[in-house]
């Protein structure tokens, strides 16, 4: 079964979390987040994922909520966050928080992008260049303008999502393609930063890009026989894990 990043911002809160991995084998660590997934859904996760960078050391951690207000989110995120602090023993937090679905496009027509474990993901990430007067607003709106248009030049690309980061002026493109050859030959073959420079006026852009496999959602069948709450987990790792620093 598959796990879905929806195109708009109506109905799903999304919240995702970036971890390097201080542990010798990194699959351990990805075992850690599966259990910390299957307690997020005491906190109303419908569905989550975990994304493996292929080249660099990186783990994304993918949740989703039913839409709930403000100061919901914000216990949320300090519960999650919370939560995540137990993992110091395993991997550094470089980063978390909610994003906002600004738009989306699929080859096939559907409301969401949609990916399984295996699948080959990749983001981009563009924060609002320093040196230039552009409104956050509008930085946003040109981001999803360019992301279109390059939609319907991408050869290979079965989905994708452009994210707006709620605390700071920062747009994510989140890509689901066929295979990893697809992702690898756009990325040699097309420039973002070129276009978005000549828009901004020659302001300093920066884009950052990394290319994942999908390596669990939560659809998946995973035995909870063995679950712990990630607190209990790591405090009895040298019990149910082998690897540590």
């Amino acid at each position: 079964m598959a796990s879905f990043m929806p195109f708009t911002n109506n109905n799903l809160d999304i919240f995702m979390c970036v971890l390097r991995p201080t542990v010798a084998i990194v699959d351990d660590l990805v075992d850690t987040l599966k259990h910390f997934s299957f307690f997020t859904e005491r906190l109303g996760c419908i569905h989550s994922s975990i994304f493996k960078s292929i080249h660099g050391n990186m783990i994304i951690w993918y949740g989703a909520w039913i839409k709930r207000s403000i100061d919901n989110k914000e216990l949320l995120q300090e519960d999650l966050f919370a939560a995540l602090k137990n993992l110091h023993g395993m991997a550094v937090l470089v980063d978390h928080n909610f994003m906002a679905a600004y738009g989306g496009e699929a080859s096939d027509g559907s409301p969401a992008a949609k990916f399984s474990t295996g699948d080959t993901i990749c983001f981009s990430i563009t924060d609002l260049p320093s040196n230039t007067k552009m409104k956050e607003q509008d930085f946003a709106r040109t981001c999803f303008s360019i992301f279109q248009s390059y939609f319907l030049r991408m050869d290979g690309t079965i989905s994708g999502v452009c994210l707006k980061c709620i605390t700071k002026p920062m747009m994510i493109n989140f890509y689901v393609w066929k295979n990893l050859q697809s992702c690898y030959s756009f990325l040699l073959r097309n420039n973002h930063r070129d276009t978005l420079q000549n828009l901004f006026h020659g302001a300093t852009v920066f884009i950052k890009y990394d290319v994942f496999k999908v390596v669990y959602v939560s659809a998946d069948d995973v035995s909870r026989d063995y679950y712990y709450p990630p607190h209990k987990l790591l405090e009895n790792q040298y019990e149910v894990s082998e690897v540590l620093e």
